[in-house]
C-alpha cells in the first residue's frame, strides 16, 4: 500500500475534530443576535458564536432561514453546520469582502476575502444539508461588463485578475479540515471551492450549482492549488468552467513560488457541465505528482473528458498521473492535451502607451526564459475510459522539444465522429483500446516518429 493509499485508508469523514472528544458544544448563532429574514447582515453575528465556539472546540447552528452575510472566517477545532433549511447568502457589496493576501489565477495577490474562510487553522469541519449562496450574477456581470472593455485593448488576460468577484469557499495554509455533508454550494461568484497551500483536507458530498440565474464565468467547481493529500469524492458538479482541476502557479511567480499539487485522489463524482472532467492546468508551474482520479461521469454539458492544459510560460512538470474508470456521456473530446492553451488569457503583454499598471500586472507580464517556460508531461496512465457520443477521440498536442512523454492508454472504448490527432509523443505505448470512429479514421500521430508509439491495435467495440 502506497502513503496516500494509507493516508486515505486512516481517514474518517465528519467530524475529524470531534472523533476523540467528549461531544463538542452547540453554539447558536441565532443567540449571538443573528436573524435569518434575508435582509439583515449577520457577519457580525455569525463571527461572534464562530469565535465563542473556537475557545472551547464546538459546533456552530442556526436557525431555518436565509441569512446575509459578508466574509466569515472559521478558527481551528470549529464546526459549522448548515442544517437544513438555512441558506447563508453573500452580500452584494465588494466591502463586505476584505482584501487580504491570497493567490488567484496562479499569482499571488490581494484578492477579496472568500464568503466562507479556512486561513491558518487546523481541524476545521464545513457540513450540513444548507446552503451556501454566492449570488453570483451581480459578480458576473461585474466580470463581463469589464472584459467588454479590456478586450478591445488587448487586456484580455487581465480581466480575471481586476474584476474582484468572492470565491465561495477559501482553504488557504490549513491543515486538517472537512468539508460536505451533502451540502449544497451555489451561485458562486468566482471559484466555489479553492483548496490552497493546504493539505489533509476531505470534501465528501458536496453538490455544487453555478447556473441558476445565468452562466457564471470562472465558476471553478474545486480547484487544488499547490496543495498536498487531498481527497475529493461523491460530488455532483454543475459549472461553467473546471470542475475538478489541479493547479500549481503561473509563469514566472508560480515558478518563484514553485509548490507543487501532490498526492490527490479524485473519485466517485459526476460532472454535468463544465470544462472536463478532469483537469490539470492551466497553472501548471509548481509542477504535479502522484494524483489519481477515478470512478468519474461526465455527461454531454462537458466538452472534454481528460484535460491537461498549460502554455509556453507556464513551465512546470505532471507525472505519476493515473486516470481511469471514467465514463463520458456525449463529450466532445475524450482525451484532451494542449501546451498553447488560450493565447489571449494565457500569454500577458501590455500594450502600447499602458502607464500606472498595478504591480501585479506587471508580475504577470514578467518574461519567462524560453527553456524554464516548457511545460513537461510524463509517466501518464490513462485507462478504462467509456466513451460515447464523441466528436473526436483524441486531441493532443505539446512542443517538439518539450515532448509528452511515457503515457500509457490501455482499455480505451471509444465511439466518436473522428480519431483525431496526437502530436508531440514520445514513447506512448496504446494497447487494447477499441476506438469506432464514424468517418472509418484512425489517430493520426503527428510529429512523432513511428518508433515512439508502440502496440496500437485500434479495434471497434462490441
Amino acid at each position: 500500500m502506497n502513503s496516500i493509499a494509507r493516508w486515505i485508508a486512516g481517514m474518517v469523514f465528519l467530524p475529524i475534530a470531534g472523533a476523540a472528544w467528549a461531544a463538542p458544544k452547540t453554539f447558536l448563532a441565532n443567540d449571538y443576535g443573528a436573524t435569518g429574514d434575508g435582509k439583515t447582515l449577520n457577519t457580525s453575528s455569525l463571527q461572534k458564536a464562530i469565535d465563542a465556539a473556537a475557545a472551547s472546540g464546538g459546533t456552530v447552528t442556526l436557525k431555518p432561514g436565509i441569512y446575509l452575510i459578508g466574509s466569515l472566517f472559521l478558527r481551528s477545532g470549529v464546526t459549522l453546520d448548515v442544517g437544513e433549511g438555512v441558506t447563508l447568502i453573500g452580500s452584494e457589496k465588494l466591502d463586505a469582502y476584505p482584501m487580504l493576501p491570497t493567490r488567484i489565477a496562479g499569482i499571488e495577490m490581494s484578492w477579496p476575502a472568500a464568503l466562507i474562510n479556512v486561513r491558518d487553522q487546523h481541524h476545521v469541519t464545513i457540513t450540513g444539508k444548507g446552503t451556501i449562496d454566492g449570488d453570483g450574477p451581480i459578480w458576473w456581470k461585474s466580470y463581463w461588463d469589464l472584459r467588454a472593455t479590456y478586450e478591445p485593448k488587448g487586456l484580455r488576460w487581465a480581466s480575471d485578475y481586476d474584476a474582484r468577484r468572492p470565491r465561495l469557499i477559501l482553504i488557504q495554509n490549513s491543515v486538517d479540515v472537512q468539508l460536505g455533508g451533502g451540502i449544497l454550494l451555489k451561485r458562486s461568484g468566482f471559484w466555489t471551492v479553492q483548496i490552497l497551500y493546504s493539505h489533509d483536507v476531505h470534501v465528501d458530498g458536496v453538490v455544487i450549482r453555478n447556473n441558476e440565474g445565468g452562466k457564471g464565468p470562472s465558476t471553478d467547481g474545486i480547484d487544488i492549488d499547490s496543495s498536498r493529500k487531498v481527497l475529493i469524492e461523491h460530488a455532483d458538479i454543475d459549472v461553467n468552467d473546471d470542475a475538478l482541476c489541479l493547479k500549481a502557479g503561473r509563469d514566472s511567480d508560480g515558478l518563484r513560488v514553485n509548490r507543487p499539487t501532490e498526492d490527490i485522489v479524485l473519485r466517485d463524482t459526476i460532472v454535468r457541465h463544465g470544462a472536463a472532467a478532469v483537469t490539470i492546468g492551466s497553472e501548471t508551474s509548481g509542477g504535479f505528482r502522484n494524483i489519481e482520479a477515478y470512478n468519474i461521469t461526465a455527461l454531454s454539458g462537458v466538452p472534454s473528458g481528460v484535460l491537461f492544459k498549460s502554455a509556453h510560460t507556464r513551465g512546470g512538470f505532471a507525472r505519476d498521473i493515473r486516470i481511469h474508470d471514467l465514463t463520458l456521456e456525449g463529450v466532445a473530446i475524450p482525451i484532451h492535451i494542449t501546451m498553447n492553451w488560450n493565447p489571449s488569457y494565457s500569454y500577458a503583454t501590455l500594450p502600447e502607451g499602458v502607464k500606472d499598471v498595478p504591480p501585479y500586472w506587471t508580475v504577470l507580464t514578467t518574461k519567462v526564459p524560453e527553456q524554464q517556460g516548457l511545460p513537461h508531461f510524463s509517466d501518464v496512465h490513462i485507462w478504462k475510459i467509456k466513451a460515447t457520443g464523441a466528436k473526436s477521440a483524441f486531441n493532443v498536442s505539446a512542443y517538439p522539444n518539450a515532448t509528452l512523454d511515457d503515457f500509457r492508454l490501455d482499455h480505451l472504448d471509444i465511439k466518436a465522429a473522428t480519431a483525431g490527432t496526437i502530436a508531440n509523443a514520445k514513447n506512448w505505448t496504446l494497447t487494447a483500446n477499441r476506438i469506432k470512429t464514424a468517418d472509418g479514421s484512425k489517430p493520426v500521430f503527428a510529429d512523432s516518429p513511428e518508433k515512439d508509439v508502440k502496440d496500437v491495435p485500434f479495434g471497434e467495440p462490441k
